[in-house]
């Protein structure tokens, strides 16, 4: 890092498929540390791959009788729509496998030319015995590898430890580009070193992705891009943990992948899910559950709640010195909390520990006017990290003046004691999604 601003490479989806849940929690890992970097005064140069050529997308491809360009396109599209839904910010640069190449040739040419990199069977392969910190990062050991053992799959088994391929030969029916190396396509480790080199430089300040990529796959981007480069790859790495559905693996077969779609199709909301997804530190292992889904709901309606109270509510005039003192503690909690390694548990408790203790001095009279300011401070500050305290308006649906125009009119109706028109309105309202709650200190509203 040069003190300002930051180079992170992030691994990103593979464009097969829906993302489903356990890939979107990574991706929301890495929005809330580029947001905690972003208020904390960095720049970010943050660069995420598309993954749009491997075996699957191949397979899958021809199974659907589409050109790679169509049938990536269409799940890169369906990306793109889900990290918008959650709120997740784009990276500065999102870039394709495919458009890179000619870039991925000249890497490999310059490794087969310090001799690391070997060709057998018109396929080029990295040889791991020429990388001596070959495991460092996954803390394999080495000892029992075969010399010249070769794997020519993109994914392989956790403790294969092989010469990898970084170009495969063309085979009858699928995609393959002329190259000096020879027709084929790249392997998939090599296209992520040579688009995070391409784009950031030779060494990184940051590399993130899943666990699950730990090895073989980030093992061999260190010793593809380190024995071309001759130096560090990234200064840190952080791996985001599996995520299980009621501490059972997702699997087809048991019915229990869930894509964006398919919660939204059960009437969640996606700050349901971006919230749940955030709520347990990166490192740590998520149980997903609809309960816990159900609870997410809940803790972003108490805090739409409690802000609904500052703006409505009628407080004493003044000042009340502990709580605002109780205000500024929470918010340096908060924030410690974050720069803590994103240890949003922690962070989440100290914002609902203050919400519960001035929602009772409110109860009691002795949160004033005063206050208003550090609690939206407070509330404002965790928006800037987690982002769920604004419902998403949909197309067509009614903006934030236009309800208030409607709740003044039918405020005006009653005080005439015209119910039946009062009623029509809080029944317009209701379907479209903003519910009235009348109180002592006015009409509040929300939205579902």
């Amino acid at each position: 890092m040069d003190g300002k601003s930051v180079r992170m490479y992030s691994c990103g989806p593979t464009v097969y498929n829906f993302a489903h849940i356990g890939n979107l929690r990574t991706f929301t890992f890495v929005d809330l540390l580029r947001r905690v970097l972003a208020a904390r005064g960095y720049t970010l140069n943050h660069v995420m791959n598309i993954t749009d050529v491997d075996d699957k997308i191949i397979r899958d491809a021809t199974k659907a009788g589409k050109s790679l360009t169509e049938f990536t396109r269409h799940y890169e599209a369906a990306f793109l729509d889900d990290i918008a839904e959650l709120r997740l910010q784009q990276p500065e640069k999102l870039v394709r496998a495919t458009e890179h190449i000619p870039d991925m040739v000249s890497f490999i040419e310059q490794l087969m030319a310090k001799g690391i990199a070997y060709e057998s069977q018109g396929s080029t392969y990295f040889s791991i015995n020429k990388f001596p910190g070959y495991g460092k990062l996954s803390h394999k050991d080495m000892g029992g590898l075969k010399s010249g053992a070769r794997v020519d799959s993109d994914e392989y088994d956790k403790e294969n430890a092989s010469d990898f391929v970084l170009w495969k030969a063309k085979k009858e029916g699928e995609v393959f580009w002329e190259t000096p190396i020879g027709d084929g396509r790249p392997g998939w480790h090599i296209e992520c070193s040579c688009m995070a080199m391409k784009h950031l430089g030779e060494t990184l300040d940051i590399h993130t992705g899943g666990i699950d990529l730990q090895f073989p796959h980030h093992e061999n981007e260190i010793a593809q891009s380190e024995a071309l480069s001759g130096k560090p790859f990234s200064r840190f790495w952080l791996h985001s943990e599996h995520l299980s559905v009621d501490w059972t693996k997702m699997s087809k077969s048991l019915g229990n992948i869930y894509t964006l779609r398919d919660l939204k199709g059960m009437g969640y909301t996606p700050e349901a899910l971006r919230y749940l997804l955030a709520s347990v530190p990166y490192r740590k292992k998520l149980n997903f559950t609809f309960d816990g889904l159900k609870a997410a709901q809940t803790s972003i309606e108490r805090l739409r709640n409690y802000q609904l109270r500052l703006e409505t509510a009628q407080f004493g005039s003044g000042l009340n010195a502990a709580l605002e003192e109780r205000s500024a503690q929470a918010a340096k909690t908060f924030d410690e909390s974050l720069d803590d390694d994103l240890n949003t548990a922690e962070a989440l408790a100290a914002v609902f520990e203050f919400v519960r203790d001035t929602n009772s001095a409110m109860d009691a009279g002795e949160f004033l006017a005063g206050n208003i300011a550090g609690a939206r401070q407070l509330l404002a500050k965790f928006d800037a990290i987690f982002d769920v305290l604004q419902a998403k308006q949909e197309a067509g649906g009614i903006s934030d003046a236009e309800v208030e125009q409607l709740v003044a009119e039918r405020t005006a109706a009653k005080k005439a004691r015209n119910f039946k028109r009062s009623d029509e309105i809080r029944n317009q309202l209701a379907e479209l999604g903003v519910i009235l709650e009348d109180t002592k200190d006015g009409v509040r509203w929300k939205r579902k």
